[in-house]
């Protein structure tokens, strides 16, 4: 998932030295605490695109960057549905009283 404040060409660069070097670090984290500053970047947010890239690659388990940005896509799907429903509801409520001989 492309981050919002990090070119593109910036994060792909990182991840890819980050991801060169992982060997020479106990943890993704450390590798991250010792890169990111010198390339720009905030240790935990070089972690998770570290983490991210591994599981895209299949070397960790997770959801991918393209199943993470299908579950965000389903997401706004849902609350617009949710949305639309309950607005349904409310005419259905409003015309079914207007309709109501009983109310008049």
């Amino acid at each position: 998932m492309p981050g919002k404040k990090y070119p593109a060409e910036q994060r792909e660069r990182a991840v890819r030295m980050a991801l060169d070097r992982l060997p020479e670090y106990p943890t993704p984290y450390a590798c991250a605490k010792a890169l990111g500053p010198k390339l720009g970047v905030g240790a935990e947010t070089l972690r998770k695109w570290i983490l991210q890239a591994q599981v895209d690659a299949g070397d960790r388990s997770g959801p991918t960057s393209e199943e993470r940005e299908e579950i965000k896509r389903l997401k706004a799907e849902v609350r617009d549905l949710r949305e639309a429903n309950e607005i349904l509801k409310a005419a259905s409520i409003f015309f079914a009283r207007e309709l109501d001989p009983r109310s008049r």
